[in-house]
């Protein structure tokens, strides 16, 4: 049985185009240091757990009003009971969204053949010579992560990719090094970092919304050409963000 140690009833932003609710699960295998989840990746054993079945009435209620469940965390494929958890979603009828870091493409794989998952949105910590740092571990897996964007972008799913900006990790030369990796992608989202509480390492600082949109212009737009918007506030299974750069 998945883990939950957390639940948001209703959000507007956290599954892009639906009133959704999202489940979050605990533990991780990286340790970005923006992390604003710090709770669910540190010391999920000491994070309140949420009965399955609590989580389970509130969504049959909510058949109707709702019309996604978003599965996030921490890192959800970690949960050995994701795929039964996903498995009871889908009978009550609800899209799912998962949010990963990328590095178990076969499980997602597993998990879309199965039709358990309807879009699936992977974060893109950095360029791939900075990932190390950025995740906070020695050794990232960046054959599964690259064979997870690969995954992705062959348009078997819905997805996006999306990255959180922070100015002492994030330099021009990384965000068109991105640029270049995911160019033709469905969707990018570059998301501003935000200072919480609950970050991992609250040392880091964000750039301006005019910043981004310097980035946009002039390292990204010939990557995504398709065009662009901007969205205010995001939900909360992200690691943390104000201002975001869309490519659709």
């Amino acid at each position: 049985m998945a883990k939950i140690h957390g639940f948001n009833k209703l959000t507007l932003l956290d599954y892009p185009g639906r009133l959704a609710a999202t489940i979050f699960l605990g533990s991780c295998n990286f340790r970005c240091p923006f992390c604003h989840n710090a709770g669910l990746v540190l010391a999920p054993e000491s994070e309140p757990l949420i009965e399955t079945e609590e989580v389970l009435k509130v969504l049959r209620k909510r058949k109707g009003i709702l019309d996604g469940v978003c599965v996030t965390g921490g890192e959800p494929t970690l949960d050995p009971g994701l795929t039964e958890l996903l498995t009871q979603i889908k009978e009550l009828g609800y899209p799912v969204k998962l949010d990963t870091n990328g590095t178990r493409p076969a499980l997602v794989r597993e998990l879309v053949d199965a039709g358990l998952v309807d879009y699936v949105a992977m974060d893109i910590k950095n360029s791939q010579e900075k990932y190390a740092e950025t995740a906070g571990i020695r050794h990232p897996d960046l054959e599964s992560i690259t064979r997870m964007v690969e995954y992705l972008k062959s348009g078997v799913v819905d997805y996006e990719f999306r990255t959180t900006v922070v100015k002492e990790l994030h330099k021009r030369e990384d965000i068109e090094a991105i640029g270049q990796w995911l160019s033709g992608s469905r969707r990018y989202f570059l998301q501003n970092y935000k200072e919480s509480e609950q970050v991992i390492r609250p040392v880091f600082t964000s750039y301006s919304r005019e910043q981004l949109e310097n980035f946009q212009r002039e390292l990204l737009r010939k990557r995504f050409p398709t065009g662009l918007r901007f969205r205010g506030d995001i939900g909360s299974g992200f690691c943390g963000s104000v201002w975001i750069v869309r490519y659709q």
